[in-house]
Order: C-alpha cells, then structure tokens, then sequence
C-alpha cells in the first residue's frame, strides 16, 4: 500500500508554526535580563487584556444576532452583507485604522461630539480592535447557526415556543461550539491588534505598541519579557478555551426522575377544514378539503405538496390565502407556537445536548407527569438520562412522539414518521401509532406516500399529487375506488392495465369481464386489486374442474379464462403469484402460501365484475 504524504504536508506547517517559538525559549536561558529591563510592561499587558475583553463583549453582544441573521438569511443582499463583514480581514491593519479616522477621527461629526475622545485613548482602542477582530466571531458564528437544523427551531415552536425562546434555547446552544472558537479568534485578535490602534489610537502603554516600542529602541533584548508575557497570556487563554464543543461535563449529574405517571384527559380532536393556495419557490398548493373524521391521511408522492399542507396546518408556512378551520375556530391568524398543535418531522429533530426527560417536557405548559406517562406507554422510561446520539432510529421518534404529547395538544401532525427504519420497528411503531391514535381520541394528520401507513392509520384519506387533491374521502372508499388511474397508481395498485369497452364489457385481450355499472365503449384503462382476483389450478383435459380447487371460480358474470404462472412471491401466509393468458394478459393474485401454484403450473383466472374499477382512456 502506497503511503500518503499528507501527514508529512501536515508536520510541514506545524513545525513552522512551532519552530519559531521553540527558538525564542531555546534562546531564553542565555538572557541578559538587565538589558531585558522592560519597565511597564505589566501595565501594557494588563491594558491589552482589558481593551481585548471589552471589544471581545462588544463583539458578542452584536455579533452573534447579526450570525445568525447571516444564517437564516437568503438572497443578493444577505450574500452582500456576509462579504461586508468580511472586508477587515482582506484590509491591511494600518487601512483599517485610516478608514476609523474618517468615521471618529477628531475632525469628524461624530469625533467633536465626544471632544475627541474617541481616538489616542482607551476607546479608541476598543473600537480599532472591534473592527478588526469582529469578522471572527460572525463568520464562525454563522458557519455555526447554519449546522444547526431549522426544523428543530420549527418544532420548537410548535412546542409553544416564541422567537427569543427559539433563539436563546434552541439555536444558541446548537451552535455553542463554532461561537466558542470565534469568540476565542475575536480576544485574540483584539489582543494582538497593532496596525489599526497605531493610527486611530497611538498609545505606547498598548502591549503590541510597547513591544514596538521596545524593539525600536534596544533591540531583540527589550522584547524578551514583553514576548514571554504575552506568548503566557496567549497559552492560558487557550488552554482554558480548550474545552469540547458539545461536551456534557466531567460532573455526575443527578439521575433524570419524572413524577408519577398520570394519564391525559381524553378530549376529542376537532375535524380540520382546509382551503389555502400557497407559492413556495415555483411550486403551487391548492388544497380543499373538509374532513368527515379525526384521523386522516395525506398521500401522494414525493413533491406533492404533502409536508407543505402539514407545515401550513402546523403554522410554519403562511399561504396567499384561503382559510384553515379547526372545530370552527381559523387558526391562520394564530402563531404556531400558540395554536396547540404538536408537530413529528421526518428526522424527529431532538435536541443534540439534552437529556431524553428534559426533551420531553421541553414544550411550553408540558406536564411531566403526562411526560412520564407516555414516556412509560411509549416504552422510553428507562432512557431518560440518554442524549439523542445514544438512541436508535425508533427510540427518537417514540421521544419525538412523547414531547408533542406531553403537551396534550388536540390536534397531532406526522411527516413520514417511519422513514428510514428497519422493517420490524417500523411494523412495531406503526401498531402502537394506531393504537395511540385510536386511545386519545386526538385529530392527526399523517403525511405518507405509503399506502399501507395510510391504511392502518386513518379513517379519511385524501391523495394529492402536483400540489392539489386528486380524490378524498372514507379511507375504504378511495381504496376500493380510485377516482382516475393516477390515484391507483399512487394507492399501489399492481393491477392497472389497458383494455377495450364494448356493450358494457371489458376486453382485455383474452379477458372478458362483464361490467357492473355502465363505462363508455372505446379504449379504457382498468384496475382489479391482487386479493380479489381469483385463480385455481387449471383441471386435466376432458376433467371439469373440482369445487376444491383454491380460489377457483366460474359464472356467466366472471368468466374463467386459461393463464400460466410466471413467478410466485412468498410473504409470509400469503403468495403473490403473476399469471399471464395466452393473449399477454398478465395479472397478479394474492393467494394463501401453502398450496400455491409454482411457477408454470397451467391456471385459470377469474376477476368478478364488482371488483373492476373502468375509466375511459385520457381519465
């Protein structure tokens, strides 16, 4: 294996930054220490000290908001401003310094105002080193607030949680670490300002001044206690700087105790009503739809504009217009943070550096015994003092789960709450959903592009695609009855084929089925779902087939017609077995597992006219 030269490019630098510091103390024990005399260089390193803390404050109290902004900002005049606060660092020191002179030099508007007070003094110190020194901490600190997850600050605010609360107990701690590193840049920067405070504010008392000074006039020797001074400052400042972003503390800390469980109060959820058209980018929503029960479903494909209708109910998206009623009240005016909805996005969104117990009573007016309670139904209790990073995929969404619920809210939403887990939790959380769902009594809107979610999650289904509803209604209506063959498409159906109408009867090459309500003649395309076409085993020639052969049917309404068996899918009890005619007609079956056909074996398929859903061609 070829070695890399990467670790030795990286020794490369470090030895340069090192060697010269390793050479001054190599130097160090041959001082001449009398002609190293340097009187005032306590007061000059403590005036650097003092003046780097001050601009460092300055700089944190503005700095940090305007990070953020920086972060959360879009578009040229965003992009405009962060190049702005860059400028500093491109400009020599000594530009800098000329630049202040004409904001609060002495002859200035703003510098007779202050009698000239603002330049050759301390002040005028601080203002050179906050210049300089700014652009680190606002650009660490915007690297830093971008890391952090937007969504988290949304479910936030769902959780009742105003803007400053957002802000100081969301993104403030999920950026600890890149703000740290930049307030620390911001001191030392200031620390070691030279060029910007010779112009503004000439002041030999300055540490970087003073060893100018020094050297000036003696010397490398003059320089050596001002050097060693201020290369201590610089090692105890990091050295005490140097903690882990995210750590969580060498203290042991008290074990996560929630009260004795209580059980919510059952209230019933209101039924939704929803008309809002919305513009997000190129995208266009238009949605209607009045919903007859409390639990429903939004399906659709990806880019259909499911998460943007829930994002809307949640009150994290404001449409163009249109209304949004909940038990007749409209919540389109209310804040999310005050309409009482608990809201699961796709990746749970729990807070990296908090306890499992403290992200379920995060919500504004959350019980902790209610918390202790679903914490116990959702299986999560004995996790309390774990952080996110130490549970799995389906322990984040059950804690997800528990901190929207602890706030009992009446309406519950769900973006695609099993995205991305294994197959066994996903079936196991998907059962304690429905039966969550069905215990509280709560209205919850699930978004999902399976059909199986929405199956077993909601009693109303609405099917969405292209950003507006292409059918709603009963959940065992739009299963059984597609409205058009987008809709069975999206509802999974393997059944969609092609064919013929003529006088009320089907005609899909060697298939004739008899129609039970009246289709237009001419080209059509129709479904029938696996579980209700029929099929039996083919009987010997010159044999009629027996009454026991699985699945087998005849009629004058449900003709039989011959097929071979192409492939046979076992899932558990039941087989999924493809057959085609002779003509090409291929269908699926869902038959019991044992005893199906293998692959070959000579069928006959019957598909009863009541299960065949017909549209004419271009529907």
């Amino acid at each position: 294996m070829r070695r890399t030269p990467l670790p030795w490019l990286g020794m490369l630098l470090l030895a340069y930054l090192l060697v010269p510091v390793a050479a001054f103390f190599v130097r160090l024990p041959g001082t001449d220490w009398k002609q190293a005399a340097a009187p005032g260089v306590g007061a000059a390193l403590w005036l650097s000290v003092y003046t780097a803390s001050i601009a460092t404050l300055v700089i944190v109290v503005l700095g940090i908001p305007l990070g953020y902004l920086l972060a959360r900002s879009r578009g040229r005049f965003a992009h405009l401003i962060g190049v702005a606060v860059q400028l500093p660092l491109a400009l020599p020191p000594l530009i800098s310094g000329i630049l202040l002179i004409f904001v609060v030099g002495p002859y200035t508007r703003l510098g007779r105002l202050f009698g000239g007070g603002l330049t050759d003094s301390v002040t005028g110190i601080v203002l050179a080193q906050v210049f300089v020194a700014a652009p680190f901490l606002v650009i660490a600190a915007r690297s830093a607030f971008a890391e952090v997850d937007p969504a988290a600050e949304e479910v936030a605010a769902t959780l009742g949680h105003g803007r400053l609360a957002r802000f100081a107990r969301v993104a403030l701690p999920g950026a600890a670490g890149g703000i740290r590193s930049g307030v620390l840049l911001s001191w030392l920067r200031a620390f070691g300002e030279f060029g910007a405070t010779v112009v503004l504010a000439y002041n030999p008392n300055a540490l970087p001044v003073f060893v100018y000074v020094q050297f000036s006039g003696s010397g490398l020797p003059g320089t050596t206690i001002p050097v060693l001074l201020t290369l201590g400052a610089a090692l105890v400042v990091l050295l005490l700087a140097d903690r882990r972003p995210g750590g969580r503390g060498l203290l042991r800390r008290r074990p996560s105790v929630l009260p004795e469980p209580v059980a919510p109060t059952a209230v019933a959820g209101p039924l939704l009503e929803l008309s809002v058209r919305a513009h997000v980018g190129g995208f266009r929503l238009d949605v209607d739809h009045r919903a007859g029960a409390r639990r429903l479903a939004i399906l659709g494909p990806s880019g259909a504009g499911k998460s943007c209708t829930l994002r809307v109910i949640a009150g994290l998206l404001t449409p163009d217009a249109g209304h949004l009623r909940a038990g007749g009240a409209d919540l389109l005016g209310v804040p999310a943070e005050r309409r009482g909805i608990g809201y699961l996005p796709q990746d749970s969104s729990l807070l990296p550096r908090m306890r499992l117990a403290d992200q379920i009573t995060f919500g504004v007016g959350s019980d902790p015994a209610v918390a202790a309670f679903w914490a116990r139904r959702l299986g999560i209790d004995g996790l309390l003092d774990r952080y996110p990073d130490q549970l799995s995929g389906g322990q984040r969404r059950r804690a997800a789960m528990a901190r929207a619920l602890a706030r009992q809210p009446r309406i519950l939403l769900f973006d695609e709450p099993f995205t991305g887990l294994d197959t066994p939790v996903r079936e196991e959380l998907r059962l304690l959903l429905r039966t969550v769902t069905r215990e509280t009594g709560l209205t919850t809107v699930l978004v999902t592009h399976d059909p199986v979610d929405a199956a077993m999650l909601a009693d109303e289904v609405v099917v969405m695609d292209g950003g507006r509803v292409l059918q709603a209604g009963p959940q065992r209506e739009v299963f059984a009855r597609p409205a058009s063959p987008a809709v069975a498409r999206l509802l999974g159906v393997r059944n969609l084929r092609p064919g013929h109408v003529r006088d009320g009867r089907l005609v899909d090459g060697d298939l004739t089925v008899t129609l039970a309500a009246p289709v237009p003649d001419g080209p059509a395309t129709w479904c029938v779902r696996p579980e209700d076409v029929r099929i039996g085993v083919s009987p010997a020639p010159g044999r009629a087939p027996a009454t026991g052969d699985a699945g087998y049917a005849g009629g004058a309404d449900a003709p039989a017609v011959g097929a071979v068996v192409r492939d046979v899918i076992h899932l558990g009890a039941i087989a999924e077995v493809v057959a085609a005619t002779p003509a090409g007609t291929e269908l699926t079956a869902h038959v019991p597992a044992l005893g199906a056909p293998a692959p070959g074996t000579a069928v006959r398929l019957t598909v009863p006219p009541g299960a065949v859903t017909t549209w004419p061609r271009g529907t």
